[in-house]
């Protein structure tokens, strides 16, 4: 399993706007092969700032399956023009025996 981590500044003023976009394109991800599970989680010191974190079975089924798909094109535009700047997507694997399964 492998952990993709996107921690997300948002434009000031359009949280709530960003997390309703979020609420309609969870499903598209959710629905992908290879997708696990997913949390978005909102900063509480830092107006406008969030963290995504997706579970995926590989980082192709992330890469590969998801952000080459059609599918993703929708994420884009429900999602991309929120952020300020752009994230950097990084991926993680659990280390053995650094933690539960």
């Amino acid at each position: 399993m492998i952990l993709e981590a996107v921690p997300l500044r948002i434009k000031p003023g359009q949280s709530q706007a960003f997390e309703a976009a979020f609420r309609e394109a969870q499903s598209i991800i959710s629905a992908m092969p290879g997708y696990r599970s997913h949390e978005l989680q909102r900063c509480l010191e830092r107006e406008g700032e969030y963290l995504l974190l997706v579970r995926w079975d590989s980082v192709a089924a992330h890469e590969d399956g998801f952000r080459r798909s059609p599918q993703y094109q929708q994420w884009r535009e429900l999602l991309h023009h929120f952020y300020d700047p752009f994230p950097t997507v990084l991926h993680y694997e659990q280390v053995e025996g650094g933690g539960a399964s």
